[in-house]
């Protein structure tokens, strides 16, 4: 039996996967920058989540934390969508009930209205 095809279909699989996760790393570095240097924001903790992602599992926990830093803030309409794409690809936003970080996407998702139409 010839498993070279699936040793293939692994790497290909674990390949997407590390591209997906940079991808995703890149739009929360990129809003996690956004409201960098206003007055009472504590970047650290997601800082400290996107830092030690080494199997892609913080990246939710580093969501759900600029999630509830940029509510607190009143962070901008750019910074929603950053996070609106990195829900996108972590497969955040959806009508399944068991996604622990659906709370999180839907704020996401409110925000993101609220900041559009207030241009």
């Amino acid at each position: 039996m010839d498993r070279t095809g699936d040793t293939d279909a692994m790497t290909v699989d674990r390949e997407a996967l590390q591209a997906g996760w940079n991808r995703t790393r890149g739009r929360l570095d990129t809003a996690r920058a956004r409201p960098a240097g206003r007055p009472g924001i504590d970047l650290p903790v997601a800082l400290d989540f996107l830092e030690h992602n080494e199997l892609g599992n913080e990246l939710g926990l580093a969501f759900d934390c600029l999630v509830d830093l940029g509510d607190e803030h009143d962070a901008p309409l750019a910074f929603w969508q950053d996070l609106d794409r990195a829900a996108r690809e972590m497969r955040l936003c959806g009508d399944a009930v068991h996604k622990p970080h659906l709370t999180s996407a839907d704020l996401c998702r409110r925000r993101l209205a609220a900041a559009s139409e207030q241009g």
